[in-house]
Order: C-alpha cells, then structure tokens, then sequence
C-alpha cells in the first residue's frame, strides 16, 4: 500500500478539505458514515487515502487543524460527521486573527505538538507512506503562520517524504485583510526553504 495523509489548515484548508473528502467518498463509492456501498467492490486504491477500522468502516487519513473551532465545528456537526475520527479534528480556543507571528510563535506553539502527535499516529498506521498532501492559505493567519511552523517539524520528522501543497494566494479584489500580502510573504519565504530540503511542491 502508498498512503498519502492530508492535512487541513486554517479555514480555508479545512473547507477545502470539507468538499475533498465528500468528492473522495463519492469516487470510492463511501457513504458519509464510512460504510461502503452494497454493490462496491474493495480495491486497494481505497487505502492510499482511507484507512479500514476493525469494524470494517473507512476513514480518511487526514487531520484538520484550526486555531479556533467555528469551521472545524461546522464538520463535526455536518453530514459527514460519522466519517471523521473525532481525535483528527484538532481546534484550539482562540485564531491567529490574520497574523502570521500568532500562528507561527505564539498561538499555533499551543497545538503544535498534539498535531505531530496526531500525525504520528496515522503514520504509524501506514505501510508505505508516501507523504502529505497539505491544503491551506497563504494569507490567513493560521493558514500561514502555523502551517510554516507544522512544515518545520514535518521536515525534522519525516525527513525526504514529499510534500505537496494546495495553497490559495490572497488576490486584492477580494483580499478579507490588509496584512494577507504581509502573511503570504513570510509564509512563501518559509516554505520556498522547505522546498529545497523536503522536497515540498507548492500548487
């Protein structure tokens, strides 16, 4: 098996994620608990992104992070709320508020570790892993502040495995702050340095 994790960061991340794993459910043929259809056939291309709990269930190798609850909360009350293990939803009590340094130093140092930890525990689940899909934006506080500082400790972690990004840069005619380009700066700085050392491929 070649597993992939993917990682959902900041409200943009975790929204995108949202419609990701409803479109990967409808490919594999997985209702919104984790049940496979009747008439589905199992093939192995399913465990590259789910894995199958001891109650025959699948669920997504993925982990969805966010400063402050509100668009997590929304999943976990969604209609794919049975699909997600609930230790994969990972919310701390107050937002970056559109700043790269309370995401990366200051606020984002409090859920750092539990992440890693969390993403340990999916990886220690995986035969073969091939590395991460991480989907975020460049000019959210959270989206590039703390996902500056989980690349970081990704690189010393897992050293050469791929790293693949699926970012939204901030565009003036519908930038939500006026610091997005100050954010996607520092942000772009960072993981332009992780793109030399863990083979990390910005989209």
């Amino acid at each position: 098996m070649r597993e992939v994790i993917s990682i959902h960061i900041g409200q943009a991340g975790v929204q995108i994620g949202n419609s990701c794993w409803e479109l990967y459910c409808l490919e594999h043929g997985i209702l919104p608990d984790g049940e496979i259809l009747e008439n589905e056939e199992k093939t192995n291309s399913m465990s590259t992104f789910f894995s199958e709990s001891s109650q025959g269930k699948y669920v997504p190798r993925s982990i969805f992070v966010d400063l402050e609850p509100t668009v997590v909360d929304e999943i976990r009350t969604g209609v794919y709320k049975k699909l997600f293990h609930p230790e994969q939803m990972l919310t701390g009590k107050e937002d970056a508020a559109n700043n790269y340094a309370r995401g990366h130093y200051t606020v984002g140092k409090e859920i750092i570790d539990v992440t890693i930890d969390r993403i340990r525990r999916i990886t220690d689940n995986c035969e073969s892993l091939q590395g991460f899909f991480i989907f975020h934006s460049f000019g959210g506080g959270t989206g590039s502040g703390f996902t500056s500082l989980l690349m970081e400790k990704l690189s010393e972690n897992y050293g050469k495995k791929s790293k693949l990004e699926f970012s939204i840069y901030p565009a003036p005619h519908i930038s939500t702050s006026v610091v997005e380009p100050y954010n996607s700066i520092l942000t772009t700085h960072t993981h332009l340095g992780q793109s030399v050392a863990g083979q990390s491929t910005i989209f």
